[in-house]
């Protein structure tokens, strides 16, 4: 009698192994950019993220049949990119007032092209709000991690190259976010049994959640012990641990938030660049909270005059 074949992996397992491959890849990415120090290769890298990410946003919009612009829309955050990038890598503090005109052209544009076409009940309505709603999600909160480079004392002393402190500022906050991610999807699939927001994931649990706290607090907490000078700009180990918190809760809520317009628009993935993870949307959900939060926090309690 002929063996039966050896069962195939769990889905589970392929999974885990396709995301801590990509993860892997990421993190090499990260680290050679890092290396680098060049103001080109830190914004560059945001710049794609961001623009690979609103070109599956609104890619997702046109699949589902919502109405949208994704040309403007597209066009806007290369415009907004490339003038916030061009001023922080010239050695020039970007002004108060850009994204604020970002969002006046985003809704003014919409506006505009919608004034082409027929009103069509809420539909017309919806091509505006998505298209507005995808700029400012994507490419204006996203580009918080650019903002965050350059910020502290010294983001500027050097045209083209990041000092120390913004590299390592930009480094604490994808570690605590992602070692957030991490945490919440190694915890969960362990010993999660209590389902946290099946309505929108069914995958995420309360245990998960708990461990998306603890890996915040080892990632905030385990960077400072590490690099205290680099990080000189948090003060002492309360704020640390304070933003641990802090963003952990809110990579939470990024990642909740991409869940919501994924299952709105009976999506899976944004796109399939990262096996294992999706699309770059997927990648940078929770940072789209947690480096605007980490740049007010810093503005308001920590740089103050900045």
């Amino acid at each position: 009698m002929a063996a039966s074949p050896t069962p195939p992996a769990t889905g589970k397992a392929i999974v885990f192994v396709r995301r801590s491959g990509s993860t892997l890849f990421l993190w090499a990415l990260v680290c050679a950019v890092f290396a680098s120090r060049s103001s080109w290769a830190f914004l560059g890298l945001i710049g794609v993220l961001a623009m690979v990410a609103t070109h599956e946003y609104f890619r997702m919009l046109r699949a589902a049949g919502v109405a949208c612009f994704p040309r403007f829309g597209l066009l806007l955050a290369l415009g907004y990119c490339a003038a916030l990038h061009a001023f922080l890598t010239s050695g020039n503090a970007p002004p108060p007032w850009l994204e604020a005109l970002a969002v006046f052209a985003a809704v003014a544009g919409s506006f505009t092209l919608q004034l082409r076409e027929p009103v069509r009940g809420v539909g017309s309505l919806f091509a505006v709000a998505s298209t507005v709603l995808g700029f400012i999600y994507i490419a204006v909160l996203f580009n918080f991690s650019a903002h965050l480079i350059f910020m502290v004392p010294g983001g500027f002393d050097v045209p083209g190259k990041v000092g120390a402190q913004g590299a390592f500022l930009l480094l604490w906050l994808l570690a605590v976010t992602k070692f957030t991610d991490m945490g919440a999807y190694v915890t969960g699939s362990l010993i999660g049994r209590h389902k946290m927001i099946p309505h929108i994931s069914p995958a995420k649990t309360w245990e998960g959640f708990a461990g998306a706290l603890i890996f915040a607090q080892l990632a905030g907490c385990g960077l400072l012990a590490l690099f205290p000078g680099h990080l000189a700009v948090f003060g002492n180990w309360g704020h640390v641990i304070t933003l641990g918190f802090l963003l952990a809760i809110l990579a939470v809520i990024g990642d909740l938030a991409e869940s919501v317009v994924k299952r709105a628009l009976d999506a899976k993935d944004s796109g399939r660049m990262l096996p294992g993870i999706g699309g770059s949307l997927d990648l940078i959900d929770s940072v789209c909270f947690t480096a605007p939060a980490l740049y007010f926090y810093l503005k308001w309690f920590l740089l103050p005059a900045a």
